[in-house]
């Protein structure tokens, strides 16, 4: 009896080592990283550079808990936003979310709208396995979703079970705007092209006159519909080509 209690005691600890040892690998950059132009937008210990949309600081619902910067009570959240604000850049971030959880990444935010949403494109997250909202992650919402995967039939899902981290890739640039997920490119769009617009105007974003019309803007992380945890929140500022 003794000894199993003291096993169990020792793979507690190795486990509670190895959570604290990934925490501290998280939310910095390499001198490779630093090099090529790259930043932090999570520090992983304060919410220095975000607060909530059109409010000072950041409610409640939103906690720092193990080096991420969680939703951890959707109800007392409310959407968040960086303190700069970005035009052409390529963003990497790890999620891990929710069962039936909904949350979503938006660029270029301004506070023309009364939502996030109104002004910024929204890279859809969620459990594409029990969330209710059709949009499926990875998609940009309403407007773009990945192609038929040959080998399932159906339409393309990289993303990994909850209660796992996925990693994130978004690329913002006046030639072509790129997703990801897990390393796998789901498709690519060019904000303003006719393409974009024609699909706009088949939306509820045609309602709204500022709707993806900023260059510049804020990224939000949307906080109202779901627990999610967020770390390793980087940019990479890129140029804008005449």
């Amino acid at each position: 009896m003794i000894k199993t209690a003291v096993r169990s005691l020792l793979a507690l600890a190795a486990a509670l080592q190895l959570v604290a040892a990934r925490a501290a690998d998280s939310n910095t950059l390499t001198p490779e990283e630093a090099a090529a132009g790259w930043r932090l937008l999570f520090n992983g210990t304060n919410f220095a550079g975000w607060h909530n949309f059109k409010h000072e600081g950041v409610r409640p619902g939103w906690q720092i808990q193990d080096g991420t910067l969680a939703c951890v009570d959707p109800h007392q959240a409310g959407d968040i936003v960086t303190t700069d604000k970005f035009d052409w850049f390529e963003l990497q971030l790890d999620y891990n979310i929710s069962e039936a959880g909904n949350s979503g990444i938006m660029y270029h935010v301004t506070d023309a709208g009364n939502a996030v949403w109104a002004t910024g494109p929204e890279f859809q997250l969620e459990d594409n396995v029990k969330a209710v909202d059709p949009v499926r992650c990875g998609w940009l919402y309403a407007l773009y979703q990945p192609p038929i995967d040959p080998a399932t039939g159906k339409i393309l899902d990289a993303t990994k079970p909850v209660g796992e981290w996925n990693h994130i890739r978004l690329v913002v640039s006046p030639e072509k705007c790129v997703h990801e997920i897990n390393g796998v490119k789901y498709f690519e769009y060019v904000l303003g092209s006719a393409d974009f617009t024609n699909r706009v105007a088949h939306t509820k974003f045609a309602k709204m006159p500022n709707f993806a019309k900023a260059s510049s803007g804020w990224i939000a992380l949307q906080g109202d519909h779901g627990s999610v945890a967020f770390r390793n929140i980087k940019i990479r500022p890129l140029p804008a080509q005449p």
